[in-house]
């Protein structure tokens, strides 16, 4: 195992000027619903910018400031004043034109997660730095096949991008479908959850938060405490949904609601698929269609166990008990018939594909002497910290490999590679009956995950880590580069 170099040390040491940087953000306390509580406020979805003429031009502010969340003003951080920021809707071969402002104390950046586009130039480039008080000029081109469906954008500067998502900055981007679905309303769900301290500060995460992976006392839907949804019966709605939470595990149920699913991530089904729950990783989107039962309906984030921290007292980490996210009320008279569903494209499938090559790639934490991380905890990929300047993968534009992705610890890791997606072989033990695709793969504690990825188009030097966001700033991140 290598040691952490020097650069690295200090991005890591950094972190804790990164907790208090956040935990000094503050708020003003008012009246709301207690975490847990039954909240009575309406939905509300985030603003929505939507594209024109095959370009949407975005000025993204990234500040503190005075924005609701779970019913109180709070001084947090977001974009453009709220939590979630805009929702951005596109079409595959439109133009992002974002000029990022970088009102905050501290580094910021951009990624735009998921999305099948150039991490060049000022691309989705996560190598790059704007610093307070500076803007950077993002231009980032979707190419005309890009696939449909929901994606997001987050600061990627690291060290700081579970402290600056904790507090709220991540917003939903939307590519939209080649023709509408025949739905009766579509719904964006963005789901995060975040701490308040008593003195009404964003919680600064401890020690421990940052070995196990933080995760918020209060969890939210579009920045509210269990928001209402209203419908009538029989009615089809799409949810889009988002966890962007950077820790949490989700395993929604919606009891007593007939759910299908379109797909996760940017991978989509070919038959929509009758299900009774879905659960997301973090940075994991579900597209799903609710058909409406009369009734009252929780939406439900049942615990997940995804490990423990060697050595920690704190236990599995098996986020809590049973959540009410929110309420689905449905009454009145039933809703008109609508066409059914169509079939979508079947998904590419690689098994049949020459491949250029089988990597592993091992992803371990544990304690060690010297090995970052604070009290000798440490983060790595192959035995090593992430380096900025240090490329870890050399992969060849066009060329289709076999990744198989080892999990020593005993925790789960969900593994993130930018740009490129993957179709899932093999998830731990389990295989899927269908052509499967994600941007995010659960890795299981001491276990592994097989995935094959087509490097098509787009040369560049990004990057692949654990999206539990604590761990990618702690070290568990890695350098790709394709030519």
């Amino acid at each position: 195992m290598e040691p952490i170099s020097r650069r690295a040390a200090l991005q890591l040491t950094a972190l804790g000027v990164a907790g208090a940087v956040v935990g000094g953000v503050g708020l003003w306390r008012g009246s709301s619903p207690s975490p847990g509580t039954t909240g009575s406020d309406e939905l509300v979805e985030p603003p929505v910018l939507t594209a024109a003429n095959g370009v949407l031009a975005v000025d993204l502010v990234a500040a503190p400031g005075a924005v609701l969340i779970a019913g109180r003003t709070v001084r947090a951080l977001g974009y453009n004043g709220s939590v979630p920021g805009p929702t951005w809707r596109v079409r595959p071969g439109d133009r992002l034109h974002v000029t990022l402002v970088n009102q905050l104390d501290h580094t910021t950046n951009l990624h735009t997660h998921g999305l099948f586009v150039s991490p060049d130039g000022n691309g989705d480039n996560p190598f790059i730095a704007v610093e307070p008080g500076q803007r950077f000029d993002y231009d980032i081109r979707l190419p005309e096949d890009h696939p449909p469906g929901l994606y997001w954008y987050h600061p990627h500067h690291h060290g700081m991008v579970a402290d600056q998502v904790f507090a709220g900055l991540y917003g939903a981007i939307i590519v939209e479908d080649p023709t509408d679905l025949p739905v009766t309303r579509e719904r964006v769900l963005v789901i995060s959850d975040i701490t308040l301290s008593p003195s009404g500060d964003v919680a600064a995460a401890t020690r421990t938060d940052r070995m196990m992976g933080r995760e918020g006392d209060t969890v939210l839907v579009n920045g509210q405490v269990q928001p209402v949804l209203r419908a009538r019966p029989a009615e089809r709605e799409r949810w889009r949904i988002l966890n962007a939470c950077v820790s949490r595990y989700l395993d929604l149920r919606v009891p007593g609601q007939d759910l299908t699913i379109l797909g996760v991530d940017s991978g989509r089904t070919a038959t929509p698929t009758a299900v009774d729950r879905v659960i997301l990783a973090p940075g994991n989107r579900a597209d799903l269609i609710v058909q409406t039962t009369p009734g009252s309906a929780d939406v439900l984030a049942v615990p997940v166990d995804r490990g423990a921290a060697m050595g920690m007292m704190a236990g599995p980490r098996t986020s809590g008990a049973t959540l009410t996210l929110a309420r689905l009320e449905v009454d009145g008279a039933p809703a008109g018939a609508l066409d059914p569903l169509p079939v979508q494209p079947a998904p590419r499938d690689l098994a049949g594909l020459d491949l250029a090559r089988r990597r592993e790639l091992t992803l371990a934490m544990g304690m060690g002497m010297g090995m970052g991380g604070g009290g000798g905890m440490y983060f790595t990929i192959d035995g090593k910290a992430f380096d900025p300047d240090r490329i870890d993968q050399d992969v060849t534009v066009g060329d289709v490999e076999e990744w198989t992705l080892v999990n020593t610890s005993p925790m789960d890791h969900p593994f993130h590679l930018h740009v490129w997606p993957m179709q899932v072989l093999r998830d731990g033990t389990h295989t899927p009956e269908d052509v499967t695709w994600r941007d995010v793969v659960n890795i299981p504690a001491q276990d592994s995950t097989l995935v094959r990825i087509p490097f098509d188009r787009y040369p560049g030097r990004t990057v692949y880590h654990c999206h539990i966001l604590d761990h990618e700033d702690l070290g568990m991140m890695g350098v790709i580069r394709a030519t």
